[in-house]
C-alpha cells in the first residue's frame, strides 16, 4: 500500500510517498480501506513538530478519514469487515490502509459520502463541544466566528444557526464572506476593508456579541474580547494565525467575561459518555440537512 510519510519534520513538500506492508489489525484494532482523508490545520503543524501531539519519526500525518473496516482484530465488538467507518487517528491517515483502535471509529451517518465524512468529526465534534458544551450557546444569543470561512469557522456558523443564534461571521476577504453566507451567517466583518471593533459594535447595537469563537488568535482576539458582551465567553479554540494573544485579564473583570479553552481530544478521551451524546446530536443535525461539510478541493493521495 502507499503512503505519505513525514521523515523529517518540515514544511508539506518534505513528506514522501512510500509503499509499505500493509497493516494487520491486533488485539482491540480494526484495519480501514482508506476512501478519503481530511487535511486540517493541525496536520500542517504536526509535520513541522509544531502541534502538541508529537508523533516519533516516520510517521504518515493525517487526522480523520473515512473508509471500510478491512480486518477486525481480536477482542473487537461492535464492528466487522464491510462496515463504512470514519475515524480521527491524531496521525496516520494518508494512507491507502490504517490500522487504528475501535474505540476511535463511528458510524457514518444515512447519506453521508466518504468525502464528506473524512471532513466531519474534528471541525464539528470541536465546534459542538466549544459552543455547547463550553459556552453553554443559548437561542436568542448572539455569536462572532472569527476565521469564519475556515473548516471550524463555518461549522460554528452552521451549528450556532441549529441552536438559534445570531451568527456574524469575520473573514478577510469578500469571496471568504460570500462561502459564510452560503453556510447560514446572518451577517459579516471584511477584516480588510472594515474597522473591526466598530463593526462588530453597529452589529450588536453597541452591546457586543454574547460567544466568540476564535480558532485564530493573532491581532484579533483583543480587539474581539474588548467588544464583548457583559457575561460573554471568549473561546480560545486554536492559533491558526500563529501568535498566542496575551489577553488584558482588567477586561474579564470589567465585563464580567470568560476566557474558556476548548480542547476537543482531550474531551474525546476523558468524558467518552458526553463525546457520544454529541456525536449523536451532529448526525442527527446532519440527516436534517442543517450541516453540510465544505470540501474546497479533492486530490489523489499520490502527488500530480
Amino acid at each position: 500500500m502507499k503512503a505519505v510519510l513525514c521523515k523529517q519534520f518540515g514544511p508539506p513538500d518534505s513528506l514522501a510517498i512510500e509503499e509499505l506492508p500493509s497493516p494487520r489489525a491486533g488485539p482491540g484494532e480494526v484495519v480501514i480501506s482508506v476512501k478519503a482523508a481530511s487535511l486540517n490545520f493541525p496536520d500542517v503543524l504536526i509535520i513541522q513538530n509544531k502541534y502538541q501531539f508529537k508523533p516519533p519519526l516516520p510517521f504518515s500525518p493525517g487526522s480523520e478519514l473515512a473508509g471500510v473496516v478491512k480486518e477486525v482484530g481480536g477482542g473487537v465488538q461492535g464492528w466487522r469487515a464491510g462496515d463504512k467507518v470514519m475515524a480521527f487517528t491524531t496521525f496516520g491517515a494518508f494512507a491507502e490502509e490504517v490500522k487504528t483502535e475501535a474505540t476511535r471509529l463511528l458510524k457514518i451517518p444515512e447519506g453521508m459520502s466518504f468525502t464528506q465524512a473524512a471532513a466531519f468529526i474534528l471541525t464539528y465534534g470541536t465546534t459542538d463541544h466549544a459552543l455547547r458544551d463550553r459556552a453553554a450557546l443559548a437561542a436568542g444569543e448572539t455569536l462572532l466566528v472569527l476565521g469564519a470561512a475556515g473548516g471550524v469557522g463555518l461549522a460554528a456558523i452552521e451549528i450556532g444557526k441549529a441552536l438559534g443564534a445570531r451568527v456574524i461571521a469575520a473573514a478577510s476577504s469578500a469571496e471568504k464572506l460570500a462561502v459564510c453566507r452560503a453556510h447560514g451567517a446572518d451577517a459579516t466583518i471584511n477584516y480588510a476593508t472594515e474597522d473591526f471593533r466598530e463593526r462588530t459594535k453597529a452589529l450588536t447595537d453597541g452591546r457586543g456579541p454574547d460567544v466568540i469563537y476564535d480558532p485564530v488568535g493573532g491581532p484579533y482576539s483583543e480587539p474581539a474580547f474588548r467588544s464583548i458582551a457583559w457575561r460573554g465567553r471568549h473561546l480560545v479554540v486554536g492559533f491558526a494565525a500563529g501568535e498566542i494573544p496575551k489577553l488584558p485579564l482588567n477586561l474579564a473583570l470589567l465585563k464580567g467575561a470568560s476566557v474558556v479553552g476548548v480542547f476537543w481530544g482531550d474531551f474525546a478521551r476523558r468524558e467518552p459518555q458526553q463525546f457520544a451524546a454529541s456525536v449523536k446530536q451532529l448526525n442527527k443535525w446532519f440527516v436534517q440537512g442543517k450541516l453540510n461539510p465544505h470540501v474546497d478541493q479533492t486530490m489523489p493521495l499520490a502527488r500530480p
